[in-house]
């Protein structure tokens, strides 16, 4: 019996809604990496985008265990010398609390033109809103 292979053509894509109030960070990060690589199909295939769409709600009000909110530093390179910026948990999530969920989904995808194809699919809003009720997403539940 021949290996399945999806192909670009065969993969049908859905739509899910996290929301990750009151949840831990890296738990939902996680979960939507899963969906994205679509490891949670049968039809997975490391070499071919056959993930979902995900929409994360809520990400402002996520919650860092332990210290980390202290502890946990951000960090960015403008690209020229002495351009190394650095930022608490706590200060990032005052100013750019999608920031934080966006860099969690990230560090857990492939480091790829796949992993970015992947990433584009992930839509995070700090609030309880999102515009993507014409896609009829289904709710996830992060267990």
């Amino acid at each position: 019996m021949p290996t399945y292979v999806a192909t670009p053509k065969s993969v049908t894509s859905r739509w899910h809604v996290i929301d990750a109030d009151g949840q831990v960070l890296g738990r939902v990060a996680s979960h939507a990496a899963r969906l994205l690589q679509g490891k949670h199909k049968a039809t997975y295939t490391p070499f071919i985008d056959t993930g979902d769409h995900v929409v994360i709600i809520n990400a402002a009000k996520i919650k860092l265990t332990g210290r980390k909110e202290d502890q946990k530093i951000y960090r960015r390179h403008s690209g020229y010398a002495g351009g190394l910026r650095e930022e608490r948990a706590k200060v990032v999530r005052e100013r750019q609390p999608v920031r934080m969920m966006e860099e969690a989904v990230r560090g857990m995808l492939p480091k790829s033109k796949l992993g970015d194809a992947m990433f584009r699919k992930a839509k995070v809003y700090a609030g309880a809103t999102h515009p993507h009720q014409a896609q009829q997403p289904t709710q996830f539940e992060v267990a």
